[in-house]
């Protein structure tokens, strides 16, 4: 039972008689009038528990874009129902209006409709909706909370995505510029000419040479089947906000833009999600679409508080991708955690492929290296100082070890890391 704001009212106009009759008496009989009133509304107000629902949602959201959760109240009562209707969203979710009222009818449904706009990326739950029906006296009203499940996955933004354009035509510009006609090397037949002096006798084509009447070699293409294992770190470290974004969400949207535009320049591409261990895996020679199959499997993740075991990063690695590949490290350059988890694991992985660690980096810190207006301020523009030259020395590290190493600012990363991709391609290191 739920009283209503109106036997507030009520019980304080009892004031009135109870001050011009005073006594136990009046007090009494104006408390019995409003039980009486409270349960005879309670008595005429429609069941919640016989209210049919179903709700409605999509399937998943980008963040930042609105959507609409709808929910069917079928009124399966004999009474005219006057229900408040209060959806049990997470505050992460958005509802600009969670709480609705409407009357239905005996036998009738009413459709209500919440609007939506997620803050943060995962998977949103609603489990239970709570109803509250009031009497025709609008005194008390009965209230229940039922089940009505519903799960809305909120998928990563991908602002990064203005960025592919640019570097899909520099890839078709570097495709464009590069030899394709090798003697004697690649896996892929391209054709037949005159064999010249200087050619690898392995290479002439003895069918073609009886067929021509002249001796002939076989011109090969390079391999373009390349592989690209992107490893991203969800670790404690993942879970540091820079520029009030977390740095996994930072590292998310650089894994996007790498993937799709490897993937669109003919790369194999694996995505693997990892701390101590294996949060998420997309291959894109698995069926379906390669971006969507990433959105989908990145949204749910969240930093572990852990540390990462980067001793069993070469071993998923190597499950991933058996070949040569270029394995790209999304992770921090703190140099506790660095030099105590990822150094000692990179020779393992540089003997075999080419490694490119890459970080988002803090911008406030070049901000407060710069001022140093106050005494506080300068001491604050030290301890900056001393982070970055940590940064740098961490870097300098694995660049001994032979990785590459990209270090930028969260709006930077991304197109960074695509262009350090498309460097190394370009080299022919890939």
């Amino acid at each position: 039972m739920v009283i209503t704001g109106r036997l507030v009212l009520l019980a304080l106009l009892g004031v009135i008689p109870v001050v011009l009759y005073p006594g136990a008496t009046s007090i009494l009989l104006w408390a019995g009038i409003l039980a009486a009133l409270a349960g005879l509304d309670l008595a005429l107000a429609a069941s919640p528990r016989r209210v049919g629902l179903v709700r409605t949602l999509p399937d998943s959201v980008r963040l930042g874009e609105q959507c609409r959760s709808t929910l069917v109240l079928r009124n399966d009562t004999a009474r005219r129902l006057r229900v408040t209707v209060r959806e049990a969203w997470q505050p992460s979710a958005g509802a600009a209006d969670p709480e609705q009222s409407v009357r239905v009818p005996p036998g009738e449904a009413r459709r209500l409709t919440v609007t939506l706009l997620p803050a943060r990326r995962g998977i949103l739950r609603v489990e239970t909706v709570a109803l509250r029906s009031t009497g025709p006296l609008g005194v008390a009203a009965r209230q229940v909370t039922v089940p009505a499940p519903g799960v809305l996955r909120v998928l990563p933004p991908f602002h990064s995505k203005r960025h592919l354009p640019s570097k899909l035509r520099r890839l078709r510009e570097l495709d464009g510029q590069s030899a394709v006609q090798i003697r004697g090397a690649g896996t892929e037949f391209d054709s037949l000419r005159d064999y010249v002096r200087g050619d690898d006798v392995r290479s002439i084509d003895w069918r073609g040479t009886a067929r021509r009447r002249d001796t002939v070699v076989r011109t090969w293409r390079p391999e373009r089947d390349r592989r690209v294992v992107v490893v991203l770190d969800t670790s404690r470290t993942s879970a540091a906000r820079i520029l009030d974004e977390p740095r996994l969400d930072t590292g998310i949207e650089a894994a996007l833009l790498l993937s799709v535009l490897a993937e669109r320049g003919g790369d194999k591409v694996h995505f693997l999600a990892f701390d101590r261990r294996l949060r998420a895996r997309v291959d894109s020679t698995a069926k379906g679409n390669l971006l969507g199959s990433l959105v989908s499997a990145m949204a749910p993740l969240e930093p572990e508080l852990i540390e990462a075991d980067w001793s069993r990063v070469p071993a998923q690695v190597r499950a991933a991708s058996a070949h040569r590949s270029l394995v790209v490290l999304l992770t921090s350059l703190d140099s506790g955690a660095v030099e105590e988890g990822l150094l000692p694991a990179l020779p393992g992985l540089t003997q075999r492929h080419v490694v490119v660690v890459a970080s988002v980096r803090d911008p406030r810190l070049e901000e407060m290296s710069a001022d140093r207006s106050t005494a506080a301020a300068t001491f604050r523009a030290a301890a900056a100082e001393r982070a970055l030259l940590d940064r740098a020395a961490v870097a300098h590290q694995i660049r001994l070890l032979g990785a590459e190493v990209v270090d930028a600012v969260p709006a930077d990363l991304p197109p960074q890391l695509a262009d350090a991709y498309i460097r190394l391609k370009a080299a022919g290191r890939l």
